[in-house]
């Protein structure tokens, strides 16, 4: 019976249009483009600089600023007042004024201070290029030397592409499941199966499976680009991930059930999806640091699957993490599924 049932869905798949493009499509998308815009680096921020000083360390300091990937010159105003200017009229984006005996003071051994004006409208974007510039007035000639471990050249898409992956998994194996069974409610199709012999397990696992299937093909897919655009592959073993896909499906794939069984049309799933969907990322650490939210939300944090999958995925593919290591994030997904699994097969009311 289950047989039937699932050559069943895949021929319903089949038959739709637009469903197997945007399974192609989508992950394609998440994995070309999204690693490219969702970014927190900010590069090209227009700089103009006031030098009063005409030393050989300010000539120096300014072609280190012109060399950097982070800023460009726009400018070399000679008063404050006419590089505020330059801020106001949008021709710049900070401001660095560089004060007589600039580099007297450094050679005396005293602090030398100069001054720094930002255009603070885009908050993310004024205070990273403060950060770039303190660093580089700060940098001086030393004989330590710093080492990033698992991110050597400090590439943002290396942390942000295999917490990409997990957002394939949740549409895939989370939500459109979910949307089908929502789709059998509304075409009547579920009342014809309920007075069947079929019970509610096998009907709830012809559904999954397919897409199951489909998920874990499309994780190799996403895997596989990210090999050959970024030249990422996993630091760990490659069966950690799969273990841990295959738990978070189970994890993803029981929330679907949940919001199909309170569901009874398909824009009553799919606001709930995209509430939750925005929820979970905005809660994962996928675009900012969790240690970086309040602690209230720290703890909320806990309550959310993708946040612990990403930490899966990012511990196998920088850190090159072991079985041992992720065990505590697989203990946690396990016990999330359970508890969907429970409250689906509660809520979950078959006719007969």
């Amino acid at each position: 019976m289950l047989r039937y049932l699932i050559e069943k869905e895949f021929r319903q798949l089949k038959r739709n249009s637009f469903l197997p493009k945007l399974i192609l499509v989508f992950p394609c998308m998440i994995m070309l483009v999204l690693p490219w815009a969702a970014t927190l680096e900010i590069e090209d921020l227009r700089i103009a600089l006031i030098d009063h000083d005409r030393s050989t360390t300010s000539e120096r300091l300014t072609h280190r600023i012109e060399a950097s990937r982070y800023f460009v010159l726009t400018g070399f105003p000679s008063t404050y007042r006419e590089g505020i200017e330059l801020i106001e009229k949008d021709k710049a984006d900070i401001l660095l004024e560089i004060p007589r005996d600039f580099e007297k003071d450094i050679i005396n051994g005293r602090d030398a201070s100069a001054l720094i004006a930002v255009n603070a409208v885009n908050g993310t974007k004024g205070g990273l290029g403060n950060v770039y510039l303190t660093q580089i007035l700060q940098s001086q000639p030393s004989q330590s030397s710093v080492r990033y471990l698992f991110n050597p050249h400090l590439e943002y898409k290396v942390f942000m592409v295999p917490a990409m992956m997990t957002m394939v998994l949740v549409l895939l194996c989370g939500f459109l499941p979910a949307l089908n069974v929502v789709g059998e409610k509304e075409a009547g199709t579920i009342e014809q199966i309920n007075v069947t012999p079929v019970s509610r397990f096998t009907f709830i696992l012809a559904k999954l499976l397919p897409y199951w299937l489909i998920g874990f093909i499309v994780l190799s897919l996403c895997m596989a680009l990210a090999w050959a655009v970024y030249g990422l592959t996993p630091a760990g073993n490659l069966l950690n991930i799969y273990l841990a896909a295959l738990v978070f499906i189970f994890v993803v794939s029981g929330l679907g059930l949940v919001i199909s069984n309170y569901s009874a049309t398909m824009q009553q799933a799919m606001f709930v999806m995209w509430f939750c969907m925005l929820i979970f990322i905005l809660m994962s650490g996928l675009f900012t640091p969790i240690s970086s939210m309040p602690e209230w939300a720290q703890v909320i944090t806990y309550a959310n699957p993708l946040r612990h999958f990403m930490e899966v995925m990012r511990m196998v593919y920088l850190k090159g993490s072991g079985l041992t290591d992720i065990l505590p994030q697989l203990g946690i997904l396990s016990a999330f599924a359970v508890t969907f699994y429970g409250w689906a097969i509660i809520s979950y009311k078959k006719q007969q």
